[in-house]
């Protein structure tokens, strides 16, 4: 592997703290990460991140194509230099949480699989991102704060549950397949790091009437989280039924539980119920 180190400085380049930039460094994670992935010749990969082109090169001699999504103007440049002998890369320089996934520089007909080490400020809300926007991909593995990690896997009543944990659980089968410590990087971030490779259900865990309004009384429930469930529900700005307290009884659920203490299944049946 090309030391990282000595190749920024030979671009001149200095990791950016605004872009939560800690580069990969040991091989041996990297070849863990792509062989989790699972890449196949048949495959189209989104790669979040892709920094200064080391994935992306393990990850083009397997795959049918790779779209490379790079925020950095100066990693841009680098990465298109480096990749000229791979015609099956794609380098786009944006912003993955505003990139139009819709529009033509995507493959159509295809669900792609996501492959990406995440800056840590973006990775909570660029996963509810992906699954707004599930049907276009069929796998994400990620390298995550081992923090947001542990919140994706968490169960009621854990202190990190909440509403990450319940809708990526919701849709998708996920799984922690090896902690990193922080020398694997450069700079070394200050937290462990973990890698998540997460599938998309067939259908999802419960089945739910109405997704939005799953997802408003969802998440109106965990910002009062230390609350009662009915005192939470009162304190959000979401409009009931009259009488919704008796409403939650009637299905078997305690007002006076926590928010943290319901299962996804509890979460369907109050949403239906408070509909």
């Amino acid at each position: 592997m090309v030391s990282i180190r000595k190749e920024l400085r030979e671009y001149g380049i200095f990791p950016k703290k605004s872009l939560g930039q800690h580069f990969l460094i040991d091989r041996n994670i990297l070849n863990r990460v792509v062989r989790t992935a699972q890449i196949s010749q048949e495959d189209v990969v989104l790669e979040v991140g892709p920094g200064l082109g080391e994935m992306t090169l393990a990850l083009a001699r397997k795959a049918k194509s790779i779209v490379a999504v790079e925020i950095d103007l100066n990693l841009v440049e680098i990465l298109k230099k480096k990749l000229t002998d791979f015609p099956n890369v794609d380098v786009i320089r944006g912003d993955i949480l505003t990139l139009h996934f819709r529009k033509s520089d995507f493959p159509k007909g295809q669900r792609m699989k996501v492959v990406g080490n995440l800056p840590y400020q973006i990775s909570t809300p660029l996963l509810f991102h992906f699954i707004e926007l599930k049907d276009f991909f069929s796998t994400l593995t990620l390298m995550l704060q081992k923090e947001v990690a542990e919140r994706l896997v968490a169960s009621p009543g854990n202190k990190t549950y909440g509403p990450l944990s319940i809708f990526t659980q919701l849709f998708l089968d996920l799984s922690i397949r090896f902690f990193v410590k922080p020398s694997a990087f450069f700079p070394p971030p200050k937290v462990d790091s973990a890698l998540v490779h997460m599938e998309w259900r067939e259908k999802p865990l419960v089945e739910i009437e109405d997704e939005k309004w799953f997802k408003k009384v969802v998440k109106g429930c965990f910002n009062y989280r230390r609350k009662t469930l009915v005192n939470a529900l009162k304190h959000s700005s979401l409009s009931f039924p009259a009488g919704f307290e008796e409403r939650i009884e009637k299905i078997g659920i305690d007002r006076q539980r926590r928010p943290e203490t319901l299962t996804i299944q509890e979460f369907a049946f109050l949403a239906k119920t408070l509909k």
